[in-house]
């Protein structure tokens, strides 16, 4: 376990449990929304079943 994981993982579960994209842009300290969506927050099979499960509850 390094800290790089650690900063991973913190970032994941933000983006999983809904945080606004740009208030954890914010918060890794990234300049550009692509680095933050597209290299820390890390989706999984779970996580966009339980999201199209909630859209279809809507």
């Amino acid at each position: 376990m390094t800290p790089h994981t650690l900063r991973h993982t913190f970032c994941t579960n933000l983006a999983n449990a809904g945080m606004n994209p740009k208030a954890l842009q914010y918060i890794m300290g990234h300049s550009n929304i692509t680095m933050t969506l597209n290299y820390y927050a890390h989706a999984t099979f779970a996580s966009a079943k339980a999201e199209m499960e909630r859209l279809i509850a809507a």
